[in-house]
């Protein structure tokens, strides 16, 4: 089987990356790198990695 090299946005946000407009605005801000294929846009499987490692830890509230 071949390892996937890059994602679509649509690809990335069923893999959990969150929506489109998260992706888009994470894009935006530099918190992923992405790359322009024609009119495409697409995230190295690396950033991808990298961008879902850097998410913040989930953490349980206290019961108040």
């Amino acid at each position: 089987m071949v390892e996937k090299l890059a994602y679509s946005i649509k690809e990335l946000t069923a893999a959990g990356g969150g929506s489109r407009s998260t992706i888009y605005e994470n894009i935006k801000n530099g918190k992923l790198k992405a790359k322009k294929r024609g009119r495409s846009t697409i995230i190295l499987a690396p950033h991808a990695t990298e961008y879902l490692k850097n998410l913040p830890d989930f953490h349980e509230k206290a019961a108040a």
